[in-house]
């Protein structure tokens, strides 16, 4: 019994040190996502904007 005692702080550390990383890494994971959906959605909304002031640039010709 002693000796099962004596390592039940180094498994208690491991499995904390386990859910402490665990959580590091899903945090990164959702960031990365984050921020990928931001820069997709900021590229999205400037080539849209791009195309309209083309678009707004151009003057329509009559041709005679």
């Amino acid at each position: 019994m002693p000796y099962v005692l004596a390592i039940v702080p180094t498994v208690g550390v491991g499995v904390l040190f386990y859910f402490v990383i665990k959580s590091i890494l899903e945090g990164d994971r959702r960031e990365r996502l984050a921020q990928a959906r931001w820069e997709s959605e900021h590229d999205r909304r400037a080539k849209a904007a791009e195309t309209s002031t083309e678009a707004d640039s151009v003057t329509p010709t009559t041709e005679r």
